[in-house]
């Protein structure tokens, strides 16, 4: 068996497109709001204008747009001396699709598994990720 494709489903796609700084990047509520921000604006936002949101100091702003375009859902265009931000959903989108796939395609959804795909705890990122995510 190939560390892509479990018993439980094919997680390949899952591991893809979510990685675990994604996860990370979206397990804080002050990014979510920013990213919310971000996605619910007619075009890209400078810092400035994503820190209306949250009431934090512009350079925590600063910080967490870094973190979620390094997480990929957000992409950057330079505005001369300025950044703006644009949302770059679709691979989270794929990815939690993937995701839900993977689960629907598991025994344990009916009670017939252990919970865990294959018991692997996920082997197939750690793989991928060369082992940086732990098994």
């Amino acid at each position: 068996m190939n560390n892509d494709t479990l018993p439980c489903g094919d997680f390949s796609g899952f591991c893809r497109h979510v990685r675990p700084e994604v996860f990370k990047a979206l397990s804080d509520p002050t990014r979510l709001a920013i990213l919310a921000r971000v996605a619910g604006a007619d075009g890209p936002l400078t810092v400035s204008q994503a820190s209306h949101c949250c009431g934090i100091h512009f350079s925590g702003v600063s910080r967490h747009l870094k973190a979620l375009k390094e997480a990929g859902l957000l992409s950057v265009e330079k505005r001369g001396r300025d950044v703006a931000y644009r949302p770059n959903l679709g691979a989270l989108a794929a990815g939690l699709r993937a995701l839900a796939d993977a689960i629907d395609a598991c025994p344990a959804r009916s009670g017939g598994g252990t919970g865990s795909p294959g018991g692997s705890g996920g082997r197939c990122c750690a793989t991928e990720a060369g082992g940086k995510y732990g098994k």
